[in-house]
């Protein structure tokens, strides 16, 4: 049985660990608020250009481009958008098994994130890339990131690419997916549950007419490779708001379960320490007794 001593250190250090988890708490909440507006910000033009893209390449003839070829798939990149430190629940296990169903011999892997190179290094997979990105992500390292996989799918080094991250949707869920990044098909963008309005609803009924100056091929052949950094950028918006969340959620449950802990450790302090001072003064009256 611990004694008085023991229960009172060991409330000390759950105290101290509390302190800890709610600082840690205040700085994701802080930083969570900011990336969630700019994943929700960013969704509308993402949103809007893809079906603006979409519009016009149905409308643009006979265009082909490079990055719409489809070709049978004997090599595939992967690219999975992690977080770079852990203390966020199950955000990366989640992701990480998402991942995991890839086939590890046909499979080459883009990682964003030390958690993701950590999990292609430990499962023995084939690395091809490792990128970072910061708190507040910029469209030049998702622009990065894109012409990498690009050059790889031109130069027929793969055959196909896929993107797996973790899309925010509120600050207590957020759920891993995975999509084909190249080669392009009918581009519809990143899902979102937003309503649509104005030049969408325009799109949407086919009364937007396109003209090219000077060819289809030549504007088209610009705005596809714009289009993918876009996405990636949307993405990395979206995995750091789901990390900003679930990490807040994390450390709240944690600094929850400290409190609950000391109030415990503080009860069962406070009975042993009753116990003790019935067991003293039950001494001191068996001596008194003794010695009438």
């Amino acid at each position: 049985m611990p004694s008085t001593r023991d229960i009172r250190r060991r409330i000390r250090s759950v105290k101290s660990t509390a302190q800890i988890t709610k600082a840690m708490q205040m700085v994701a909440s802080s930083k969570m608020r900011k990336a969630q507006e700019a994943a929700q910000t960013g969704r509308p033009y993402a949103r809007l250009m893809a079906k603006v893209l979409g519009e016009v390449t149905r409308h643009a003839g006979e265009f082909t481009h490079p990055l719409m070829e489809k070709r049978p798939v004997a090599k595939r990149a992967v690219i999975i958008v992690s977080t770079d430190k852990g203390l966020c629940g199950a955000l990366n296990g989640n992701l990480l098994r998402e991942a995991a169903r890839y086939d590890r011999q046909t499979t080459t892997f883009v990682v964003a994130g030390r958690k993701a190179a950590q999990f292609v290094a430990r499962t023995r997979r084939q690395l091809a890339a490792e990128f970072s990105y910061r708190d507040t992500p910029s469209f030049a390292e998702a622009r990065a990131v894109a012409r990498f996989v690009r050059d790889l799918f031109l130069k027929e080094e793969v055959d196909a690419v896929e993107v797996v991250f973790t899309r925010f949707i509120s600050t207590l869920n957020q759920k891993p997916e995975s999509f084909t990044f190249l080669p392009i098909g009918e581009i519809k963008g990143l899902q979102t549950d937003s309503a649509g309005g104005g030049a969408e609803d325009d799109l949407a009924k086919g009364a937007t007419e396109f003209l090219f100056e000077p060819s289809a091929d030549s504007v088209l052949g610009a705005l596809l490779p714009h289009y993918l950094s876009l996405v990636l950028f949307q993405v990395l918006l979206e995995a750091k708001a789901s990390e900003h969340s679930a990490r807040m959620v994390a450390m709240k449950n944690a600094t929850d379960n400290a409190n609950q802990l000391v109030r415990e450790l503080t009860l069962e302090y406070n009975k042993l320490r009753q116990a003790n001072i019935t067991k003293e003064l039950l001494e001191i009256s068996s001596a008194a007794m003794a010695l009438e």
